[in-house]
């Protein structure tokens, strides 16, 4: 068995075209949809993803405010600036580019962005609405998980699902959104012990752990759907996930690319939330 490739890029191109039409729409009614990201120090992955997300927000139309802080920056300046965001009309949504430096409490950072603002998903509102499946905006990478399961017609009720990693932007959030679409989830993380007796019973399996060639063909059930949310770089600069991928795709039904499969669905999920909050703007106006 092959499997067959879910191109994330080209899914993703496509909810982008349906973002241009929806952001001419908000301003044919008098609203830019404006999204501000905050950086504070100069990490050479965080400036390649933000970069990555303007541009993105350019093609599709959406206004971009950038703000940067240096590393040694103090906390408060930035939640000040945070508070001022929450208060501007032209701002439907605010990011902060994480990680942030060690001088920072992140979950005070979070929880200072307004919930409706928050387009990353990380408030605390937002986290714990995807509890009781009342969640403002689902945080990005999941988001656009279920996407790709929904664009390939793979349902999950019923199904054995596996995530692989219990980060709190990824895996968390990610078991809850496919507990709400009546999966049945197993979470796994670094203590995880003989990790290959859960990926194994595994109809879908989402790996996002990030480590390079984690999960390798003996750990993966024949015909099952592989989900790669890992992104690592190796010492000779190529780019790989957390799977094998040559060697699960000789055993699984569907697996994503490394890169070219979630990547680009995290950014477009950005742009989805933001253009969604310019338009709840919009019809509170109303």
């Amino acid at each position: 068995m092959t499997a067959k490739l879910i191109d994330g890029s080209k899914v993703a191109l496509g909810i982008r075209e349906e973002c241009k039409t929806r952001v001419e729409a908000l301003v044919a009614r008098g609203i830019v949809p404006g999204l501000a990201v905050i950086v504070v120090g100069n990490d050479p992955a965080s400036a390649v993803y933000v970069r990555n997300k303007l541009r993105a927000c350019a093609n599709v139309g959406v206004r971009s405010f950038k703000y940067d802080y240096s590393a040694d920056v103090a906390p408060d300046v930035v939640v000040a600036k945070i508070k001022e965001l929450n208060g501007r009309a032209d701002v439907h949504g605010i990011l902060v580019q994480l990680p942030l430096p060690p001088q920072f409490q992140l979950a005070q950072v979070l929880n200072t962005i307004s919930a409706e603002k928050d387009v990353d998903g990380f408030h605390l509102y937002n986290v714990g609405g995807l509890v009781v499946g009342d969640t403002v905006f689902p945080p990005c990478t999941p988001y656009g998980v279920v996407k790709l399961l929904d664009y390939e017609g793979i349902s999950v009720e019923g199904k054995n699902v596996v995530v692989v990693g219990a980060s709190n932007i990824v895996g968390k959030p990610m078991a809850l959104m496919l507990m709400q679409r009546e999966a049945t989830v197993c979470i796994c993380h670094a203590k995880t012990r003989d990790l290959a007796q859960f990926t194994i019973l595994a109809d879908i399996l989402v790996v996002a752990a990030g480590k390079p060639n984690l999960i390798v063909p003996q750990m993966v059930k024949t015909g099952a759907v592989v989900i790669d949310v890992g992104i690592n770089r190796l010492p000779d600069g190529r780019l790989v996930g957390d799977v094998d991928f040559e060697g699960v795709s000789e055993k699984a039904s569907r697996i994503t690319p490394v890169p070219g499969g979630v990547g680009p669905m995290t950014v477009t999920m950005l742009l989805v939330n933001t253009i969604a909050s310019a338009e709840r703007r919009l019809s509170d106006r109303a």
